[in-house]
């Protein structure tokens, strides 16, 4: 099993949806579960990640791809500026 992202989008405009899918299925194939989505057309890129979705899946053993797993480092310290920033 594998957290992954799966491209849509047009051409030359991608958005991609962050999901879990058996590791040894094709790209294209159906998704387990839709954990978040990803567009990096914005500026700056749109990361939305359902953070107990992550980390039931991450619990159950899920491997991130290697972009998957540095998104979730992204949002995790960008929480983590934002909580420091609060009075």
């Amino acid at each position: 099993m594998s957290m992954r992202l799966m491209r849509f989008g047009a051409k030359k405009r991608p958005s991609y949806r962050i999901v879990v899918m058996d590791s040894e299925r094709a790209g294209q194939s159906q998704a387990l579960d839709t954990v978040g989505t990803y567009n990096p057309m914005r500026e700056p890129a749109d990361i939305k990640i359902d953070q107990e979705k992550a980390k039931y899946w991450l619990g159950k053993g899920v491997k991130p791809s290697k972009t998957v797993e540095s998104l979730l480092h992204r949002i995790a310290k960008t929480r983590k500026v934002k909580q420091e920033a609060k009075p």
